[in-house]
């Protein structure tokens, strides 16, 4: 070896040294500043992309039997609250319908005669009551009669045979008013009879006519419903109803997923639910839409089991082959309303969430339950006030009063509207939405 290369191998390796320890310097530079930055804002941070976008599935079920002649959305269309979707026939409905109109007004005319009775029988109480007295001063003059003719018989100035035409009479005045006490006292039966089915009502609340009454409201909803409104609005999924279909009650005809209402689904490893409380907020991208679009949500509840615990069939641990699996929660994530309609999601979607932890304040578990509903329709509310009005209206027309004193305006039914066309023998055609009741 040459003095030169002697020379030049401790220098190598103080190079080699420096370069180390260079080296090890930035990287503990760097797994300080990357420690450094754990405590301060990575540490407040729980990720996953276990979510998927969640939303109410509402089914549109008839609530009575009936043949399909109307299909009024399909796959994918928007319909609003309360659009008629499907129709049936409601030729039975109609017959059924107006027979308990019948029977109503049978039932009304029926409970007038009751009340027009109470009048005939007061009345034919106060003809016996008169007949009575006259059968009494009757009386009276026949037995004033007998006692001036018994006075004169021992003078000879009556006959016996008078004397027994004027006991005759007695007897016959006594008899009339017997009879006429009788039929007084029959009366006042009839009459307390009648007033048992009339007292502390009128005709309109009368329990007959209340009976008959329920019926028309009966018959009038099973009329109503053969057109099947949409509970929510938002878009149609799933439609299984065809035409010339003989549906069962409660059969599901099609879904309606209103897009507006969705919520996130994140599953949490249960290690991460120790800082998560209701409230905090949350920042998620969805793969439809890639890192481009940001939302924003807070949660809006945890789940109090497991998946697998609330799994059909729950995994059986007690075995000796038992391996630890770390569990998931699922997280409920509120979102933005103006952001879901920049940016629709879908039912299903997946989605990656990461929460801000750092605010620990709120409750892990709701503290309170809600103080109203948590989803409302009004599409089924016209349904009542609609056969009430057709009660009010039949009961008027037979009081024999019009139809504006007996509660409400009449209402005037709606008919069915034609059934759609089929132009072609793959498709059903979108018509226009029948006329609503």
């Amino acid at each position: 070896m040459s003095d030169t290369e002697t020379i030049n191998v401790p220098r190598r390796g103080r190079a080699r040294k420096r370069g180390l320890a260079i080296a090890f310097a930035v990287f503990a530079l760097a797994g300080a500043g990357y420690a450094a930055y754990w405590f301060v804002a990575l540490r407040h941070y729980e990720r996953t992309d276990d979510a998927y976008v969640a939303g109410n599935v509402v089914q549109l079920m008839p609530q009575v039997a009936g043949t399909v002649i109307g299909v009024n959305a399909d796959d994918t269309d928007y319909v609003q609250q309360g659009q008629p979707l499907v129709t049936l026939d409601r030729a039975d409905a109609q017959v059924a319908l107006a027979q308990a109109e019948a029977a109503l007004a049978q039932t009304v005319r029926e409970v007038r005669q009751l009340y027009t009775a109470n009048s005939t029988w007061a009345a034919n109480i106060s003809q016996r009551e008169a007949e009575i007295a006259r059968a009494r001063a009757e009386l009276v003059r026949a037995e004033d009669d007998l006692a001036r003719r018994a006075k004169l018989v021992d003078t000879g100035a009556v006959s016996g045979e008078e004397m027994n035409h004027a006991r005759a009479g007695v007897d016959n005045a006594r008899a009339a008013v017997a009879a006429a006490e009788a039929a007084l006292v029959s009366a006042r039966q009839q009459l307390a009879t009648n007033q048992s089915l009339t007292d502390g009502t009128t005709v309109e609340q009368h329990p007959t006519v209340e009976r008959a009454a329920a019926k028309v409201r009966e018959q009038y909803l099973a009329y109503a419903r053969t057109v099947l409104p949409a509970p929510v609005s938002g878009y149609v999924a799933k439609r299984t109803v065809q035409v010339g279909q003989r549906i069962a009650q409660g059969a599901p005809l099609m879904s309606i997923i209103p897009l507006d209402q969705v919520w996130v689904d994140a599953n949490f490893k249960e290690v991460q639910l120790a800082k998560m409380r209701i409230g905090q907020p949350v920042t998620l991208t969805a793969d439809a839409y890639g890192d481009t679009v940001t939302y924003h949500g807070t949660i809006a509840g945890l789940g109090v089991g497991t998946g697998s615990a609330f799994a059909l069939l729950p995994a059986q641990n007690a075995t000796g082959n038992w391996i630890k699996v770390v569990q998931r929660v699922p997280v409920r994530i509120a979102l933005d309303p103006k952001e879901l309609a920049s940016h629709p999601l879908r039912v299903g979607l997946s989605m990656a969430a990461t929460v801000d932890v750092a605010d620990t304040q709120g409750t892990a578990l709701s503290a309170a339950p809600r103080t109203s509903a948590a989803y409302t329709t009004t599409a089924f509310d016209r349904d009542s006030g609609e056969a009430e009005a057709l009660v009010q209206k039949t009961i008027a027309a037979n009081l024999g009063r019009p139809p504006g004193k007996a509660g409400s305006a009449a209402p005037v039914l709606a008919q069915p509207a034609a059934a759609p066309a089929v132009p072609a023998p793959h498709r059903i055609a979108k018509s226009a939405s029948p006329a609503p009741l």
